[in-house]
């Protein structure tokens, strides 16, 4: 069975914000604007889209509502009973029921209208084709108006509905007004019902949780019945019945002999037997309310004897609790483990009963030991015993009884203060081993059995090999340093050389230049030749290439031009400059080179479908 979440149900819009909705949703999540250079096919679209869109909205939102609301038929029989008592089922199918059948004729008129905008042939037949789709649907909205009010005030007396779990362990309080079954609820559970000295104070299923035995149970308080026919009584008397009814708990039926109800103990009774059809096979307790009030002195024994053959007659356990001071607690307690014991009792024999129970007792298996030997004792060890009794050594030859770990640690100081002795469980070859302090034991075993007793000798002999091998090492490493030494004096001696022949050649030029004084520097220099040839000639031209130096004259601007930048003229360079800038600016300045994530550029300042067909105060055409 479903258990309705009555509390999750969402609010039912009214018809008129329901239209709303949908009407501007529409217009903002859909375009607004038509060009007046779109193709026909792309303005059929364009209102098809809108048709469609509203369409969808409605479907959406109506669905939500059918959605949330539980089905009758679906749910557990406990809340369908409920909503036909507190709602009348009827009423309650016809409003989802028109919601329903407005939602399919939304769609029907969609898909004919859309099939219609198919073949406009103008934009002010799409236009008008569009209109009337949802104009027809906004009258569809319209005349749900009644029905989304009705769901609405039901949707709000729902979440006002205690949370009730049909199939979980459940004590339930009935009986006539005002004999103390909200008191019981207040006592038990942490509820705050409120509780007054009159009738009808409690008008609904109140619920209350609590634990027994690690165990959630949940405790509800019912409306008080009266008694008379099942036709005469109004919805807060059948809430009671419908959950009698429905519920699988433990019933506790409150009766006040007292009679300060209001009601005379006869008139309780035949209330009492009037439900006996709805307890059925539940566990049943006759609760006798208001002990402190002393009406066990005061109740006559005729009225006593009828109590107790009601109980009887209906296999009630019949028990008597106060409801009031601290000092009563003690029955309330008693009451309440009582009918919980009698509870867990009825579930536990309706598990075994079912076929599940069958299979997991076949699965199990109780072994079951075989009888034990009586102990044996060999004929020598018996033929010794006696031999040393009669010695007169009994005491000395019985060894004394072996201590177990634990009796050891009583003895010791109890645990924390006693350490167990690890190293007699140790398997060494030696039992005397166990408690040698070096070597140490891993894992149960002797290291100094896996330690060579040459080990000394070999390590002198390797730390000896080590030695040599580090000798010839260093004589190695001295050769390499002796010929590296002599490669270096080698280099210095060119090096050095080279420099005395580049200082005797400045002292050749300058001596030269101060003989003859005419003769310019750079000649000087030509005149002198390096290690590594006669020196480059220098261009006499500064800035200009090579190929365009002579030695008679410089060329021309135009010579100079075509065999550098490729052009024949100073014209044709201009030209091929400004070519060059206006397919710069063409590439990156143009709009769509501008347009990114990273450029701060926004093309159009107040785009259109943000600026155009808002609402206004007048007509609503624009839609």
């Amino acid at each position: 069975m479903v258990v309705a979440n009555l509390k999750a149900i969402q609010r039912v819009p009214e018809a008129a914000d329901l239209l709303d909705i949908v009407l501007s949703q529409t217009q903002r999540k859909t375009p607004t604007v038509v060009h007046k250079g779109y193709p026909i096919q792309r303005i059929r679209a364009f209102y098809m889209r809108k048709v469609r869109y509203a369409q969808s909205t409605f479907h959406e939102r109506l669905s939500r509502i059918l959605s949330d609301f539980p089905v009758v038929d679906d749910v557990h029989p406990f809340y369908g009973d409920l909503i036909n008592v507190l709602y009348d089922r009827d009423h309650y199918k016809l409003a989802l029921g028109q919601v329903h059948r407005a939602r399919s004729l939304m769609d029907a008129v969609a898909r004919d209208y859309v099939r219609l905008l198919k073949y406009a042939d103008s934009l002010y037949r799409a236009k008008s084709l569009k209109r009337a789709a949802l104009g027809r649907m906004g009258t569809m909205a319209k005349r749900l108006a009644p029905c989304l009010a009705y769901l609405e005030q039901v949707r709000q007396h729902m979440a006002r509905l205690p949370s009730i779990d049909p199939n979980t362990r459940t004590l339930l309080v009935a009986g006539a007004p005002n004999v103390g079954k909200s008191s019981f609820l207040n006592s038990v559970t942490r509820a705050d019902v409120d509780v007054q000295p009159y009738a009808f104070t409690t008008q609904s299923l109140f619920v209350g949780h609590m634990d027994y035995h690690y165990l959630r149970w949940q405790v509800i308080d019912t409306p008080g019945v009266l008694d008379r026919e099942l036709e005469q009584r109004n919805t807060i008397e059948m809430q009671a019945i419908t959950a009698l009814a429905h519920l699988r708990a433990a019933v506790l039926f409150f009766v006040d002999p007292s009679e300060q109800c209001g009601y005379p103990m006869a008139q309780q009774l035949r209330l009492f037997h009037s439900l006996r059809p709805l307890f059925g096979d539940k566990p049943l307790l006759l609760v006798c309310n208001k002990v402190d009030l002393g009406w066990e002195h005061t109740l006559d024994a005729e009225t006593w004897r009828a109590v107790e053959a009601a109980a009887a007659d209906t296999g009630a356990e019949l028990m008597k609790m106060s409801a009031t001071g601290d000092a009563d607690r003690e029955s309330v307690y008693a009451v309440r483990n009582r009918a919980c014991e009698r509870l867990l009792e009825v579930r536990v024999s309706q598990r075994m009963t079912q076929r599940r129970s069958d299979a997991v007792l076949n699965r199990l298996h109780v072994a079951m030991p075989p009888q034990t030997r009586p102990p044996v004792i060999p004929e020598s060890v018996w033929a010794a015993r006696q031999a040393q009794r009669e010695a007169g050594a009994a005491a000395a030859a019985v060894p004394p009884p072996r201590l177990t770990e634990k009796q050891r640690e009583e003895q010791m100081g109890g645990a924390g203060v006693y350490s167990m002795d690890w190293r007699k469980l140790y398997d060494l070859r030696e039992s005397e081993w166990r408690y040698d302090i070096m070597p140490e034991v891993v894992d149960g075993k002797n290291l100094a059995d896996y330690v060579d007793a040459d080990i000394l000798e070999r390590l002198d002999a390797l730390e000896r090999d080590e030695e040599a091998r580090l000798a010839a090492l260093e004589a190695r490493e001295g050769m390499e340093t002796e010929e590296g030494e002599e490669e270096q004096r080698r280099a210095r001696a060119i090096v050095r050389a080279a420099t005395e022949r580049r200082i005797l050649r400045q002292r050749r030029a300058a001596r030269e230049r101060s003989q003859n004084p005419s003769v310019p520097p750079a000649r000087l220099r030509s005149r002198s030749v390096s290690s590594r040839g006669p020196a480059r000639r220098h261009p006499p031209g500064v800035g200009v290439p090579r190929s365009l130096q002579t030695a008679s004259r410089p060329p021309t601007a135009a010579v100079a031009l075509r065999q550098v930048h490729g052009v024949r003229d100073m014209k044709q360079a201009a030209k091929a400059r400004r070519l060059f800038e206006q397919s710069r600016r063409k590439a990156f300045a143009s709009r769509e080179h501008r347009q990114g994530e990273w450029d701060r550029f926004i093309a159009v300042k107040k785009p259109k479908h943000l600026y155009a067909g808002k609402m206004s105060l007048g007509t609503r055409h624009h839609r």
